[in-house]
């Protein structure tokens, strides 16, 4: 038997509503929530939901449409196939969100888009581990740094790090799949340094089989990614980045389906010489991809979140206050 929950607070008769009274009928029952942050954001959901309904004079066929979209969206997921995360970074959603919560703060590295291929059973291993073991791959030598805002190096920064194949497959994508591949976590040393040896990544197309590339080509958008190399990283009292680099001059580098792309995560390879061979033990004349990575405290980038949104809060001509490092309306 369906649990009868009881209605708080007095609220008017919800029956006979039109187009011109349902949003702020459904605003004032959904704001029994007792979250003050979840309100706000049902509230302004709510709003622009309907808004975008009433601005393009959403159709019942439409509305179908869509439902029936989202639905298969859903159904083709599972543990290794992430297709919602992969529709919000094809709508640019990914790369917005990622930009509001973590501003970018002079020096530090940009981020971007987490993508639909990161998972959570990468080894656990040392500094130069081999990511792939693909025959047919061009061998890279990955050599980071890892600093603060001041320049100094941050020893024991989790790295998570991913990329595809020589074909542009990620390990998932693989039916019959056993283990990681082409992917590792490894931990920053004393020196703040990062490396490890992967394959220069080559362009691909982001699965394009299901309803998200359906709605690529009824856009008539294409489904081609740069080459590149993701990174997240993360080490506690550390603003968590989630990035990427791009080796310069690929074909998509400028169109990238997933809006992942910036200036400042391009990189230009060079070759492995002598000094680095004898250092990290790689042969000579190896490509070699180097990069000095940039992370913020959670008080830095803490302090720009809050100085940003309350710069928006005041284009909205809306009077905030920050709750838990996020924007809520002040009623007092």
């Amino acid at each position: 038997m369906a649990r009868i929950v009881p209605v708080k607070g007095k609220i008017p008769p919800m029956k006979d509503l039109t187009a011109e009274n349902i949003t702020e009928n459904v605003v004032i029952i959904n704001n029994q929530c007792s979250h003050a942050r979840g309100q706000y954001i049902f509230e302004r959901l709510v709003h622009h939901l309907h808004e975008f309904a009433r601005e393009v004079r959403l159709s019942s066929e439409e509305w179908m449409t869509g439902i029936e979209f989202l639905t298969k969206v859903g159904q083709i997921s599972d543990d290794l196939r992430h297709e919602m995360i992969l529709l919000s970074d094809t709508l640019g959603l990914s790369i917005l969100v990622d930009s509001i919560d973590h501003p970018r703060i002079d020096t530090v590295t940009e981020g971007t888009v987490l993508g639909p291929f990161h998972t959570h059973d990468a080894p656990d291993t040392e500094l130069g581990y081999t990511l792939h073991g693909d025959p047919n791959a061009t061998r890279l030598f990955v050599l980071c740094t890892v600093k603060d805002t001041q320049g100094k190096p941050i020893a024991g920064v989790q790295a998570d790090v991913w990329e595809g194949d020589s074909h542009g497959f990620y390990d998932v994508q693989n039916p019959n799949r056993q283990a990681a591949d082409g992917r590792a976590v490894l931990h920053t040393d004393s020196e703040g340094r990062l490396f490890f040896n992967a394959i220069i990544p080559v362009p691909y197309p982001i699965p394009d089989d299901g309803p998200v590339g359906a709605m690529l080509r009824f856009l008539n958008r294409h489904p081609n990614r740069p080459g590149h190399i993701h990174f997240m990283l993360y080490k506690n009292g550390y603003d968590k980045l989630t990035t990427a680099l791009y080796p310069r001059g690929d074909p998509f580098e400028t169109s990238d389906p997933v809006f992942g792309v910036k200036e400042s995560l391009i990189v230009d390879l060079s070759e492995v010489d002598e000094a680095i061979a004898a250092k990290y033990d790689v042969k000579k004349g190896t490509a070699l991809l180097k990069y000095d990575f940039v992370l913020a405290t959670d008080e830095e980038a803490g302090a720009m979140r809050e100085k940003k949104a309350v710069e928006a809060a005041k284009k909205l001509n809306r009077k905030m206050k920050m709750q838990n490092g996020l924007p809520i309306p002040d009623l007092d």
